[in-house]
């Protein structure tokens, strides 16, 4: 479902229970899938698919796939470009950037799983200029849920599901590459 069709699927946002979710993670991905169809059908050729560590990079890898793309689909890191890098540190085995195709003047279709303060995004389009100046950048997620710090808008969302800030999604992807959501929650701070 593309940013700008009504009606939007939104949800309200009222507390889940944790490891519940009333979405269907499949089903949103078939939804994805449409909006990267007609993403891919209308806008400039070729567009490179590139997902964001990890779960957009499961996303990519799939459509680029069931789409029958040309070539493979690329994967990019935050990692390195978060502005909560000295909070969180490295992981012992931070994830890579891979773009297989030259970043300057290309079409590219961001992938990612879930939108919520538009931080990381922020630091993929550092970590993406640092390969090049792209000639446009495109946004498709399976989950906005709301809740942005900074100006980053999705061109397409499968499903808004705005969600409290103590309260997080994320996606899994089992062994037959079907995908599934696990609710997290995060201690809340104590009030007064």
């Amino acid at each position: 479902m593309t940013a700008d069709a009504e009606p939007a699927r939104a949800a309200a946002a009222a507390p889940l229970a944790a490891g519940t979710l009333p979405i269907d993670a499949e089903a949103l991905y078939a939804e994805l899938r449409r909006a990267v169809q007609a993403l891919l059908a209308t806008g400039p050729q070729p567009t490179h698919l590139v997902g964001v560590v990890s779960g957009g990079a499961w996303l990519a890898a799939r459509l680029h796939r069931e789409l029958g793309l040309p070539g493979e689909p690329g994967t990019i890191a935050a990692t390195l470009h978060r502005d909560d890098y000295a909070q969180r540190g490295l992981a012992a085995a931070p994830a890579q950037t891979r773009l297989p195709f030259a970043v300057e003047g290309a079409h590219v279709l961001l992938i990612d799983d879930v939108l919520y303060t538009g931080r990381t995004l922020r630091a993929v389009l550092n970590e993406l200029f640092d390969y090049g100046r792209p000639a446009s950048v495109r946004l498709a997620v399976l989950v906005d849920r709301g809740g942005r710090e900074l100006p980053v808008a999705a061109d397409a969302a499968a499903v808004r599901l705005p969600l409290p800030p103590h309260q997080s999604f994320e996606l899994a992807q089992g062994a037959d590459g079907r995908f599934s959501f696990v609710l997290l929650e995060r201690a809340q701070p104590r009030q007064g």
